[in-house]
């Protein structure tokens, strides 16, 4: 499926929420940038990546692409899990606001307890 991906043991599904740790190198100094944000696209072909988009503090919205066989990711954590019926989300671009990250979230099926 191109909707989902795993990196290290980490599956992330289109729709879902993610913080993804890079390596930045500034001189000789190395630091860890995170970017979160909604993942809204995956592209598993030759080259497998994943984009990422964010609202900025302004308002603006930015994107990310990341090649998922890159040393410079650190470690991805999923935040949410988002229940979408595309699998590519590029309506959420000519949105403002609340609704440009606005996606239904993915329950977790709970185990009942049957006291028979």
């Amino acid at each position: 499926m191109a909707n989902r991906i795993t990196w290290n043991q980490t599956t992330f599904h289109v729709g879902d929420t993610i913080r993804v740790h890079q390596k930045i190198k500034e001189g000789n100094k190395t630091r860890t940038q995170v970017f979160e944000g909604l993942v809204i696209a995956i592209k598993a072909h030759d080259n497998p990546t994943f984009t990422v988009r964010r609202i900025a503090s302004n308002g603006v919205g930015v994107e990310k692409i990341f090649p998922i066989d890159t040393p410079t990711i650190e470690k991805i954590e999923v935040k949410r899990q988002g229940l979408v019926r595309r699998a590519k989300l590029y309506f959420l671009r000519k949105r403002v606001g609340k609704r440009a990250l606005k996606v239904k979230e993915r329950r977790q099926p709970t185990k009942k307890s049957s006291n028979k």
